[in-house]
């Protein structure tokens, strides 16, 4: 019994710290963010960090996948509602896309666009996890395209799954340029060109 209290406190703190760790980071960026300064705001002990995590890079791994675990059930919770048609479905993500990246929610910024650039060449386990969770959002939108092509929703040239990675990869830059001219108008522009793309 105290050894099952004693799993669960350390899970929960080690939840924690990877909550705390991924807004800091949302705002500052993964290198610029001290391990002190996590576990401060985490109200953890300085110096417990390779208590709960192995290495930073291992840290960064676990930070990744538990990003990637709730952006699959947000995912699905758009994606998956059966009570909208598959096109209506998919336009209700990409509105979601659209209002979460002009919020000024941190938590609610695309993890993915923050880390890419600065990671994969500085940690392979992290770009590794960037590459699996991204392969897994690509998975579910060519579902549910694959759908709406089935239904004669949507109008497509190509695959569904080539149809899911540009739509996937356009987002991810029109985010990445909406960051840089702080302004709505890149997110707008992939918006209108998803309408096109998908013959809505």
């Amino acid at each position: 019994m105290t050894s099952d209290k004693t799993q669960a406190k350390f899970n929960d703190t080690r939840q924690r710290v990877l909550d705390v760790a991924r807004v800091i980071i949302l705002g500052k960026g993964y290198a610029a963010v001290g391990l002190n300064e996590i576990l401060t705001q985490a109200v953890v002990p300085k110096g417990s960090f390779y208590h709960y995590f192995k290495s930073k890079d291992d840290f960064g791994r676990e930070l990744l996948e538990d990003y990637f675990s709730e952006y699959m059930v947000m995912l699905e919770g758009y994606l998956g509602d059966k009570s909208l048609s598959s096109s209506q479905r998919l336009m209700r993500f990409f509105e979601y896309w659209l209002t979460s990246q002009c919020s000024e929610c941190a938590e609610e910024k695309c993890l993915v666009v923050k880390l890419s650039a600065e990671v994969t060449d500085l940690s392979e386990q992290m770009r590794i996890a960037l590459q699996q969770g991204v392969a897994k959002v690509l998975q579910r939108l060519t579902l549910c395209i694959a759908e709406a092509i089935k239904d004669n929703e949507i109008r497509a040239a190509q695959s569904a799954e080539v149809l899911a990675r540009e739509l996937y990869y356009m987002w991810l830059g029109a985010t990445m340029i909406s960051k840089l001219n702080r302004s709505s108008d890149a997110l707008d522009a992939a918006m209108a060109a998803t309408r096109t793309r998908l013959g809505l």
